[in-house]
């Protein structure tokens, strides 16, 4: 029977926890120090050990990631196939079983607070609460429920861009 390494005991077990002190802004020294262990020796183990680097790249960078698309879409909006499904009783096993009844397709208007949330961000020169001298006279709400008026595409085309598994697929 093998030993417990140190990496064992203070790393492997901790993976998930790992992964949600990253995804909440924790340093690699951090981490290291609620894991107990010293952050050469963490540094180490990142060298060491691909699931410990995987474990830091999810809680970094693909949760940053899934919120960006998430907003995105809610900044343009989506749609989405909802299903309705209730449990029938099958006669001939005498089990209920779970038959879909009802798919209706729906539609999520984009949001405008999402949009300007977004424009904000990646385009500051021309979306932010003070533009000064030079700009336009529209304030932000108006100049993208104006894009939105005037665009030429439909809200619904460009929700269909989107699906609910572009965003919110298992990781």
């Amino acid at each position: 029977m093998e030993q417990e390494t140190k990496y064992d005991r203070h790393i492997a077990k901790k993976l998930d926890l790992i992964t949600g002190l990253a995804r909440n802004g924790c340093s690699d020294e951090q981490i290291a120090y609620h894991c107990g262990v010293s952050y050469s020796t963490f540094n180490r183990y990142k060298s060491n050990y691909p699931e410990l680097v995987e474990a830091l790249l999810i809680g970094r960078e693909l949760s940053d990631i899934m919120v960006e698309n998430a907003l995105f879409k809610r900044a343009v909006g989506y749609s989405y196939t909802e299903t309705t499904q209730e449990a029938k009783l099958d006669k001939d096993s005498g089990e209920y079983i779970m038959r879909t009844t009802k798919k209706v397709r729906k539609h999520v208007v984009p949001d405008v607070e999402a949009a300007k949330f977004w424009l904000k961000n990646r385009r500051t020169k021309d979306w932010k609460d003070n533009p000064g001298i030079g700009s336009s006279d529209m304030d932000n709400d108006q100049r993208i429920k104006e894009w939105l008026r005037v665009s030429s595409v439909d809200a619904g085309e460009v929700g269909s861009l989107f699906t609910d598994e572009d965003v919110f697929e298992d990781v």
